[in-house]
């Protein structure tokens, strides 16, 4: 049919909506609370992860990996406008949506989808746009310092269709995942395992940053980094009580919750650090913060205060281990902990939802988790981390070796000395 013809059907908005589409009269309180969330979630990567990752990385690279947050939240918003969203949130095949709204096509003033029935579909199409962008940002943080500029766009283009995209379907578009019950609130399959395990994979195709192991990586600018982890906690507010798509009282739990795992993260985190290294240090504490507020995503429309805090205290502990023990043993070169914090993080709140959640948060007419007597739940839960690591893995890494084969990942050798900001973008930091 050809991008033209989908050009004109958007340009002219024809009445090609999809089943879920429906006029509604939508509450302006919903309506309010969503378009917040959204903002605050678009905050969290630029600036957010922008300023966490710049300050993280050595000064010679601090522009190069502002501009890749950049330019990824400019072409994610395009690409989700033309098929993204209604690959992922319109009726299809269980594997994957349809184009019923490629381009936006027939979307109306009056339109709401089904999973935000009292907020315009234009809003809620919005909020998931910023859910697509940081899960592609996230994983630039495993490839810093030697991933051509070039390649990045290309590998985020085809990773968004090819991976994002289908497992959003299927946990939250009517997916296979979602139909068996899976439980994933805000995202700890869709954005974090997935950005984790494709950062993984990459980070091990691209091979070690020269030097590693032997020359030091310390971060260039700390105070970026605090600021920008100071933007994800509040933006994951959005993130999380956002996720309820309605003002009311799940979102203020998912709110509650979200603040309590970050926390306890934080001060586990520090505890670990504190206990092996005898200091605690200001990168160890915020990524222990990150650690509890991405091991909270996919339970917050589930668990109980309780709940959150062990979820928070276990992810501080395992994602400190993750980030220092196994990555040292295993030799892998993730160069800002990308599987360490959103991978293992993200695989933790997932099995724990399936033992924290609670039937009177979760909507439930029986158990919900083990705690409450229904071990089933945390076996789906497992079903869902193998299926998305699995899926994830499989196809990041064709991605990855066909950019490798037409294209090139990696700079040379002189860029990465000389550093990316300069060579690949013609600018320096004084």
């Amino acid at each position: 049919m050809g991008i033209v013809r989908w050009l004109t059907v958007a340009a002219l908005a024809l009445p090609a909506g999809p089943a879920a589409a429906q006029e509604v009269g939508f509450d302006s309180g919903d309506t309010a609370w969503m378009i917040t969330a959204t903002a605050v979630v678009l905050m969290m990567t630029i600036p957010g992860v922008a300023l966490f990752y710049g300050g993280m990385v050595r000064k010679m690279n601090v522009l190069a990996t502002i501009m890749q947050s950049f330019a990824i939240c400019s072409l994610v918003s395009v690409l989700w406008m033309a098929a993204g969203y209604s690959l992922a949130f319109t009726e299809g095949f269980g594997f994957i949506g349809s184009l019923d709204r490629a381009f936006m096509a027939g979307l109306s003033l009056e339109d709401a989808h089904d999973l935000a029935s009292t907020v315009p579909e234009s809003v809620f199409a919005t909020f998931q746009m910023t859910f697509a962008i940081i899960t592609c940002a996230l994983v630039t943080g495993a490839v810093a310092d030697r991933m051509k500029f070039s390649a990045l766009l290309v590998f985020v283009t085809l990773w968004l269709l090819a991976v994002y995209v289908p497992v959003a379907h299927w946990v939250w578009g009517g997916g296979f995942l979602g139909e068996a019950g899976v439980l994933d609130f805000a995202g700890g399959t869709v954005v974090h395992i997935n950005s984790g395990i494709a950062g993984l994979v990459a980070a091990i195709v691209l091979g070690r940053r020269t030097g590693y192991g032997t020359e030091m990586f310390a971060p260039h600018n700390l105070v970026l980094s605090v600021v920008g982890a100071s933007l994800l906690w509040v933006g994951w507010f959005g993130f999380n009580a956002g996720s309820a798509a309605a003002a009311d009282g799940r979102a203020g739990m998912a709110m509650i919750v979200t603040q309590v795992a970050a926390g306890s993260g934080a001060l586990s985190w520090m505890a670990m650090e504190w206990l092996g290294k005898g200091k605690p240090s200001v990168l160890g504490i915020i990524s222990g913060a990150v650690a509890g507020l991405v091991a909270i995503t996919p339970a917050s429309g589930f668990v109980a205060p309780g709940g959150a805090l062990a979820i928070g205290l276990i992810a501080g502990i395992v994602c400190y281990w993750a980030s220092t023990s196994l990555k040292n043993r295993l030799g892998y070169d993730d160069s800002l902990d990308v599987f360490g914090i959103h991978g293992i993080g993200g695989i933790v709140g997932a099995l724990l939802t399936g033992v924290f959640a609670v039937a009177a948060i979760g909507g439930s007419d029986g158990p919900l988790g083990l705690l409450e007597g229904n071990a089933g739940q945390l076996l789906l839960q497992a079903y869902g981390v193998v299926v998305t690591i699995v899926y994830t893995a499989i196809v990041s890494y064709i991605i990855l070796k066909i950019i490798d084969a037409l294209m090139g990942l990696r700079v040379d050798k002189e860029t990465e000395r000389d550093g990316l900001d300069l060579r690949l973008h013609g600018e320096t930091v004084h």
